[in-house]
């Protein structure tokens, strides 16, 4: 197997948006030709578009784009944007008299990084999709649906550090397996088992490890401007495959990809956690479920290793890079 860059996967294409100064953006993947597509949902407070179509009863055939976006539920207007893009460009479901794009997404929240009233919508979301269209690069860190991600705030903001958005593509002979991940976490990213970003302890000379905090105080920590619990955590992203999969193994698919999750953070799929992952598969090589949930899991977990390597120092959210020890 080796690894591959995320855009080698053909039929795919990726665009992003993002407002510095805001601290939000989105990104939208496109497979204008459709892909069956599932999801698996298993954070406490997602926060997400047209999923219910992806249960294997339901019989949505393809979906044409998955949106990661910030912005909480306010985010989820990006969607229109991107439907409206692929509906002018005659991306869709033909019915008769226009096109109806099956575009589906999931939100993280980041309103308390950079400013609360500015949020994806239509004209964003319609932004990010004529960049997937052009097909230009994609970039990592501090763009797209990554750009108000923070992670290691159980102990409250003030020791959390920069999230953001990563990528990871795997090739084993014609099979390719990819993973687009925005990393908003509750706790801690972890390379190897090790604490690489999360919450900093008092004195900023080492991690103060989130599962154990959480463990030994059997609680989060208070927001300190509200007092309250508020659901401010997500791990999103999105499995692409040229797999020859069916409507049942790609929500399984989208399932086993979430391992990934839980490998590299720490706690993951939490009561106030948005966790979503969704799969999209292009249907061109066969192949083995399992072995294209285990490349998914690892790309995964990679491409949220990749989100905190490759963030920046924004709004006073200190980056991996940047770190003092």
């Amino acid at each position: 197997m080796e690894k591959i860059a995320i855009h080698e996967i053909p039929g795919f294409s990726i665009g992003q948006v993002e407002d510095l100064e805001a601290g939000t953006g989105c990104t939208v993947i496109l497979c204008p030709e459709g892909a069956v597509t599932g999801v698996d949902v298993r954070g406490g407070s997602p926060g997400t578009r047209d999923t219910d179509a992806l249960d294997p009863t339901c019989n949505r055939e393809h979906v044409h784009s998955v949106v990661l976006t910030g912005g909480s539920a306010f985010g989820l207007d990006a969607a229109g944007g991107v439907a409206k893009k692929l509906e002018e460009e005659g991306i869709g479901r033909d019915v008769m008299v226009t096109v109806v794009p099956n575009v589906c997404a999931a939100v993280l929240f980041d309103l308390k990084f950079g400013r609360m009233d500015v949020r994806p919508d239509g004209a964003m979301g319609y932004a990010a999709c004529e960049k997937a269209l052009e097909g230009g690069p994609f970039l990592e860190g501090n763009h797209g649906a990554g750009t108000g991600c923070t992670v290691g705030k159980i102990r409250g903001p003030q020791f959390a550090m920069k999230g953001g958005i990563g990528a990871c593509a795997y090739r084993q002979g014609d099979l390719m397996v990819g993973a687009i991940v925005a990393c908003n976490a509750m706790g801690d990213v972890l390379e190897n088992g090790k604490i690489i970003a999360g919450s900093r302890n008092d004195d900023d000379t080492g991690f103060a490890g989130s599962e154990d905090w959480l463990i030994a105080n059997g609680r989060r920590q208070k927001d300190i401007f509200s007092g309250k619990f508020v659901g401010e955590n997500t791990v999103i992203g999105c499995v692409i495959t040229n797999a020859a999969l069916n409507k049942n193994q790609a929500n399984k698919l989208a399932a086993v990809a979430q391992n990934g999750i839980a490998r590299a953070v720490r706690p993951a799929n939490a009561t106030f956690d948005g966790d979503a992952i969704f799969a999209m598969c292009r249907s061109k090589v066969p192949a083995d479920p399992d072995a294209v949930g285990s490349m998914a899991a690892r790309a995964v977990e990679e491409a949220i290793i990749r989100s905190v390597k490759m963030a920046e120092t924004l709004h006073d959210r200190i980056a991996l890079r940047d770190l003092p020890f």
